[in-house]
């Protein structure tokens, strides 16, 4: 009863955030494309980030991963949306992307990368290479001794999710602006959809049947790994930008840490890294089914902030309804999706019981 009236609150809410969007593309053409590109960049974390963790479970073994399966694959199953909500992105990449204008690329360094076909047949690998995975990972679901067959695929899948994921930030996000340069960049992407993906399953979890405090325990200390992975590879980016003192790297930081961006960087790093982190390293926490719900629900929370922070300061608008419409459009009828999944055709057995 709790699960199909939480599916109803997140239609509704999906909905209506859908429709909220919609007119904002209309009243505000120049605020939509940015506040769609953050709300796609906040979701699909999620379902990347499931993939990557049930493929890590499948090499490492452990009752923690058995415990999140259910919802690491309802969150993987939330792929497909990425093909209609692909629609209104390529219909205003040119507002997005300069480097798709002619007068723009003619004068770029890296334009044999930022260009129209390139970019495109990138796009089309990665979806390529995203819905094979998930559709393996059903696969071998579905037959017996599932552990092994995900065993065999985990680490060319890794490799292959690693790399698309890595290129896939760099054209959506970081290419906003063409100038900008960082090695890190792909792997912060990596370390923050893994979060993303362990904060929401592991949310849903304690919601709906918790682990035994064994699991959970392990859940929390890998929860807390994750985390410093991504508040370290995060503070080398800004460490480099800084010692380096380039004008093509220090521009990217400069309208993200001043004004209201400024206060949102803090909250970023408030809610995203120190307050998780020391509320993560209490063993009372980490078995505590109460504290595990508060610390994730502050990390899925704080993605979304962290997404908008990442995309919006690129355009010439402020921060607006219209990003608040199109993220909870987007992440509300993910959510239904998610949590229809039981209901669905085809889900095999082996998802909701250790095999």
């Amino acid at each position: 009863m709790i699960r199909r009236e939480a599916e109803r609150m997140a239609w509704v809410i999906g909905s209506a955030g859908l429709v909220g969007a919609a007119i904002g593309w209309i009243v505000a053409p120049a605020a939509f494309p940015y506040a769609w590109l953050a709300a796609l960049t906040a979701w699909l974390g999620w379902p990347i980030g499931c993939m990557g963790i049930l493929l890590i479970h499948a090499l490492t073994g452990g009752d923690w991963g058995y415990a999140t399966r259910p919802q690491l694959v309802a969150g993987m199953l939330t792929l497909p949306l990425l093909l209609p909500a692909l629609f209104p992105l390529i219909i205003v990449s040119p507002a997005l992307y300069s480097w798709l204008r002619p007068e723009v690329a003619a004068h770029l360094d890296n334009g044999f990368y930022l260009n129209s076909p390139s970019f495109v047949a990138r796009s089309i690998v990665y979806l390529i290479v995203w819905c094979g995975l998930s559709l393996l990972i059903l696969r071998a679901l579905r037959q017996k001794g599932p552990d092994l067959r995900l065993a065999r695929i985990a680490p060319a899948g890794l490799i292959l999710l690693a790399i698309t994921v890595t290129f896939a930030a760099i054209d959506s996000t970081m290419s906003l602006d063409p100038h900008f340069v960082s090695s890190a960049y792909g792997l912060i992407a990596i370390a923050a959809m893994g979060l993303l993906a362990l904060s929401v399953s592991l949310f849903a979890a304690v919601i709906g049947q918790p682990p035994d405090e064994d699991a959970l325990r392990s859940l929390g200390r890998l929860l807390l790994a994750l985390l410093i992975l991504w508040a370290y590879l995060d503070f080398m980016q800004v460490l480099i930008v800084w010692q380096s003192d380039l004008p093509n790297e220090a521009s990217w930081y400069i309208p993200r840490s001043t004004g209201g961006w400024g206060l949102m960087a803090a909250l970023v790093a408030g809610g995203h890294f120190v307050l998780p982190f020391f509320a993560l390293l209490s063993p009372r926490v980490q078995r505590s089914r109460r504290g595990i719900a508060c610390v994730t629900a502050l990390l899925i929370l704080s993605e979304v902030v962290r997404s908008w922070w990442l995309v919006v300061p690129a355009s010439i608008t402020s921060f607006g309804m219209v990003d608040v419409f199109a993220m909870l459009g987007v992440i509300g009828i993910a959510a239904a999706l998610a949590l229809r999944t039981p209901l669905l055709p085809g889900v095999p057995d082996a998802v909701w019981r250790h095999v």
